[in-house]
């Protein structure tokens, strides 16, 4: 009985500080999300720069070491959550899972899961925790949060499609030139230039180069819009909720509320 107590109260204390860290606004909160954002970043560097190669022994060593961390970070975020329903409805937590068993299964399965695991640059895209200490943290992410956004969604498709597209229609053993073939022709497709010396021939090709077209060039001009359009910062207006405004802006341009916004200068 005192055994039961004890580890729950344990359990207690365990999942406040995971809660403090994951949710939190300290340093030590901070730092620890910043330090997730760096794991992200150098697992997607990791991904890209062994998805060229077959699997050995060491690499897949270090991608069940990754997978682990992946399915921890998970573990916890389900634990500390409110509605576990509402994250695993979370496109971040779905590719984090895609990862995980992508990660888990190839060493045992002779396929290459590579194109999958570029997935998890939707960490980077989607964790509200992560864009609130980035604005909190730096001028330019407040100024050009939508431009950031729009640039890292762009640069996790390519490099999906590009890993996707060496994996099933370059041969394996062209390595690290079949892969630069394979970024060459994604990026082609997507801005639609189209040189024709490199060109599909089966009807999966065709069908993959018409989906990069269409989903790439949206990407890309949703990106060119957030650099061209007028800057503006994420502040919600406490009475109507109204979340763009002008990086000056004192009063709410829709309900007049008065702003407390943040610019340089001021603490």
């Amino acid at each position: 009985m005192i055994g039961a107590t004890l580890l729950n109260a344990t359990m207690e204390t365990l999942k406040a500080s995971l809660t403090e860290l994951y949710l939190g606004t300290t340093k030590k909160a901070r730092r620890f999300r910043y330090g997730l954002i760096l794991f992200d970043a150098c697992t997607i560097l990791f991904f890209i720069a062994s998805a060229p190669y077959p699997l050995t022994p060491p690499v897949e060593n270090i991608g069940l070491a990754i997978g682990f961390v992946i399915l921890l970070d998970l573990l916890a975020r389900l634990w500390i959550a409110p509605n576990r329903r509402h994250v695993l409805r979370q496109v971040y937590t779905i590719a984090d899972i895609i990862v995980i068993a992508s990660l888990v299964l190839a060493p045992f399965i002779q396929a290459n899961f590579a194109f999958l695991r570029i997935l998890r640059g939707l960490r980077l895209i989607h964790s509200y925790h992560l864009m609130r200490d980035l604005r909190q943290a730096s001028t330019f992410i407040r100024n050009y949060e939508e431009a950031v956004l729009a640039a890292v969604n762009l640069f996790v498709f390519v490099f999906f499609t590009t890993s996707l597209v060496h994996v099933i229609f370059v041969e394996k053993a062209t390595g690290w030139e079949g892969y630069v073939d394979a970024l060459y022709f994604t990026v082609t497709t997507l801005t639609t230039t189209g040189y024709g010396d490199i060109t599909p021939q089966t009807s999966g090709g065709k069908l993959t180069a018409v989906l990069i077209m269409v989903v790439g060039v949206a990407l890309f001009v949703q990106l060119a819009r957030a650099i061209i359009q007028p800057s503006k910062v994420n502040y919600e207006c406490p009475t109507c909720g109204l979340l763009k405004h002008e990086k000056d802006a004192v009063h709410c341009k829709h309900c007049g509320e008065v702003l407390h916004i943040k610019t340089e200068g001021l603490p």
